[in-house]
């Protein structure tokens, strides 16, 4: 779960490390709009602080998102007055709507726990899908590419404030990630502070996601060395949908 602290400097943090935004954005909306060229409304679970959101909300009549950190969903609420934002569980939610298209980034799939869950996901974001829509889903990294040990660092100077964050993550148990990532934040109103968090992942393999979506009626193809190199899950529902 993010926490108060990351929610504030989560953005922030990421695009100063060179994560583009709209650019991510455009060519996400791109391979939805060339599966459903008359895409026009969208549902983004674990919105998180509304970092892509804002700018699907420019490029689509009708947005939504889903988080289940109310923390994230108070960053993302200052960005997004106007959007609907819901506090939910990727896992089993109803919204009452269906839209064209229902993404889900930066790897947040990867809090399904088993191959039961991660099929039960998908179906929650198929009952939310009009007819013909499409589901992208960003991974968690593979089981089989995960590099244990894992260690990343950056420093960045924004415009509020100065970050440093470091992160360590190793295998735990035979198919799940632990990553523990550190922060200091210095800012003139607050001085310097620092505060930790720690994300665990299930580590699925390519084969148990393509057979997850496909349990849940969707016809899916797979697109490599996208968004960060984890890639995207690009799914249609399938003829025999009921």
């Amino acid at each position: 779960m993010y926490g108060r602290d990351v929610a504030e400097i989560h953005d922030d943090l990421n695009t100063s490390r060179g994560k583009d935004y709209r650019a991510e954005t455009q060519y996400i909306t791109g391979v939805i709009r060339g599966r459903q060229p008359g895409a026009r409304s969208l549902l983004d679970v674990g919105c998180g602080a509304g970092g892509h959101l804002e700018h699907f909300a420019e490029v689509l009549d009708h947005v939504e998102g889903l988080e289940l950190s109310e923390d994230m969903l108070a960053a993302a609420r200052t960005k997004l007055p106007d959007v609907p934002l819901h506090q939910g569980d990727m896992r089993a939610f109803d919204l009452g709507r269906r839209f064209d298209a229902v993404v889900s980034l930066f790897g947040s799939i990867g809090h399904t726990w088993n191959d039961d869950e991660l099929r039960e996901t998908l179906e929650c974001f198929a009952r939310h899908l009009a007819d013909g829509g499409v589901v992208v889903v960003e991974p968690w990294w593979f089981l089989e590419k995960f590099i244990d040990g894992y260690i990343g660092g950056d420093v960045v100077k924004t415009e509020k404030r100065t970050i440093a964050r470091v992160s360590h993550t190793v295998r735990s148990g035979p198919d799940t990630s632990n990553m523990e990532v550190h922060f200091m934040v210095a800012d003139a109103q607050n001085g310097v502070r620092s505060f930790a968090e720690t994300y665990k992942h299930k580590l699925f393999t390519r084969a148990q996601y393509e057979s997850a979506f496909v349990a849940a009626g969707f016809d899916v193809e797979y697109i490599e060395d996208v968004q960060g190199g984890r890639g995207i899950f690009v799914g249609v529902m399938g003829k025999e949908r009921s």
